[in-house]
């Protein structure tokens, strides 16, 4: 037979010596995603609010998707969609939801468990009247995850909702549009290491507030 597999599955990469230690990391992990973000940033990390969000569908499958984090605070974390797409219907079905935000130029990960569900609609008005006028049209339009029959019907569509709205410099909020809360409930930050001795430390909350562990790699 002959061997198809391609190089870059055999390519093995040295994460470095850059330790995670006991006792850097914020009390607080929420603080410390909101940090670890800002460093992203700074490092020039594309999209570096970029989470992996994994659901479970109506029917039970599981399902992930990119989305962007676009708010963190105490409550958890917020992003938004149509409520209507696919993994808005797997939430509404199914709260429980893991993240993970994979910076693999840094060697840094973070995962997180938790709960999600529909933000309060003026939170959802607030941070729709802040979009760019092109992107409060496409959620217009786009009836998220549906099928079309073309890319020029969907192009319509888009040509439609601007007449509708032509006298308007902002949009309204579709009332199928809207913000999901994450109440995190586990986090676990990762730090890649020589040999695959990784850095893991999970904070899990307690009646008491966040308690950390280290994990064996």
């Amino acid at each position: 037979m002959v061997d198809q597999t391609p190089d870059a599955l055999s390519k093995r990469q040295d994460y470095g010596s850059v330790a995670l230690e006991d006792g850097v990391l914020s009390a607080n992990p929420l603080e410390q995603i909101s940090a670890w973000v800002e460093e992203a940033d700074k490092a020039g990390v594309y999209e570096p609010n970029a989470m992996v969000l994994s659901t479970i569908d109506p029917d039970g499958e599981p399902s992930s998707r990119t989305v962007l984090l676009r708010g963190i605070d105490d409550q958890g974390l917020y992003f938004y969609t149509d409520y209507g797409s696919r993994k808005g219907l797997a939430l509404l079905a199914h709260p429980s939801v893991a993240v993970v935000f994979p910076w693999y130029v840094q060697h840094r990960q973070i995962k997180i468990f938790g709960h999600a569900a529909p933000t309060d609609p003026e939170i959802s008005d607030v941070y729709f009247a802040s979009r760019p006028r092109g992107s409060q049209v496409s959620a217009w339009a786009s009836d998220q995850s549906h099928t079309i029959e073309s890319r020029e019907a969907l192009e319509a569509k888009v040509r439609e909702v601007e007449a509708r709205f032509e006298a308007d410099e902002n949009l309204p909020r579709p009332e199928r549009w809207g913000g999901f809360l994450i109440e995190v409930e586990r986090v676990e930050f990762w730090a890649g290491r020589t040999s695959r001795l990784h850095d893991r430390i999970r904070f899990e909350k307690t009646s008491e507030g966040w308690a950390s562990t280290r994990l064996q790699p």
